[in-house]
């Protein structure tokens, strides 16, 4: 695995006008800092929404982070900014929740272990006790909280003292439940799921035998942060593979749970290389 340098991304929203490319690139040059990625988009009309990530050099830059803050902030008061600043040193921590499928599990753990994703693993969660001796070969906690339709409230609350303030995310990889309302809000847009079906089509469960009913010609994937509303959370990354008639639903997931691993793994990936910006239910990812 090559060595990368260390890096500040910048990650700005704010009403669209002249001069604000110029003014954050100003910044970074003034203050020693060598840009090495610079991305941008604006919304149409009517409310032109300006986006941008940029991510510099952290070796040659010459304020530490307290100093960064206060000094770009009448830049980002200027242009009206909703801003964030990171650090790619400071590797963020998933909690990895799962149910009994294993295919999601054992892709990221591959991927962790190998350094494709730079991120720390402090827990796995589940509500079944099935994959513990999985977790046990990557060495990661394995924690069994078993959640009963009639009291999953306290089910979930117990599992949400226990997270505390573990993890800066979540990812539910095929954790097969429902997250109630306060769960969900103790991580707004820190919640990446996959789903199983290329979203909107087939939302909920069962959705390869919605499509084994409907006789799709291609199945796929979607990875997206959880809201209240069911499966209709801002898309981070899909995919898809052909089906044809002859597929019947364990081939649509044997093939479906390819897409899935890779679709979910890819969206953790964008997530903690802080890729993406939510705009309404809409996600950009640069």
């Amino acid at each position: 695995m090559s060595a990368q340098k260390n890096t500040i991304t910048l990650l700005i929203s704010c009403p669209d006008q002249p001069g604000i490319v110029a003014a954050v690139s100003r910044f970074v040059f003034e203050h020693n800092g060598n840009i090495l990625e610079s991305d941008q988009y604006s919304t149409n009309q009517p409310d032109c929404i300006f986006f941008m990530r940029l991510s510099f050099a952290e070796e040659s830059f010459r304020l530490q982070p307290s100093e960064l803050k206060d000094k770009f902030r009448p830049i980002a008061e200027q242009f009206q900014m909703q801003w964030n600043v990171r650090y790619s040193r400071e590797r963020k921590r998933a909690g990895i929740l799962v149910s009994k499928y294993d295919h999601c599990l054992i892709d990221l753990l591959w991927r962790w272990k190998s350094g494709e994703l730079p991120m720390d693993i402090p827990f796995i969660l589940s509500n079944h006790p099935n994959l513990e001796p999985l977790a046990k070969m990557y060495n990661v906690p394995y924690y069994y909280f078993p959640v009963q339709k009639a009291t999953r409230a306290a089910d979930e609350q117990r599992m949400l003292d226990f997270i505390g303030d573990q993890v800066d995310f979540l990812v539910l990889a095929r954790y097969m439940q429902i997250l109630e309302p306060f769960f969900v809000e103790a991580f707004p847009q820190r919640i990446i799921n996959i789903h199983h079906s290329f979203l909107p089509a087939f939302v909920g469960a069962s959705p390869y035998n919605q499509a084994f009913k409907r006789g799709v010609k291609i199945i796929g994937a979607t990875a997206h942060y959880v809201t209240n509303n069911l499966d209709e959370g801002p898309i981070i990354a899909q995919d898809v593979i052909h089906c044809n008639h002859r597929d019947l639903t364990d081939d649509l997931v044997r093939k479906g749970s390819d897409v899935e691993r890779r679709v979910l793994a890819e969206a953790v990936r964008l997530h903690i290389a802080d890729r993406v910006l939510i705009y309404e239910n809409k996600t950009l990812v640069f």
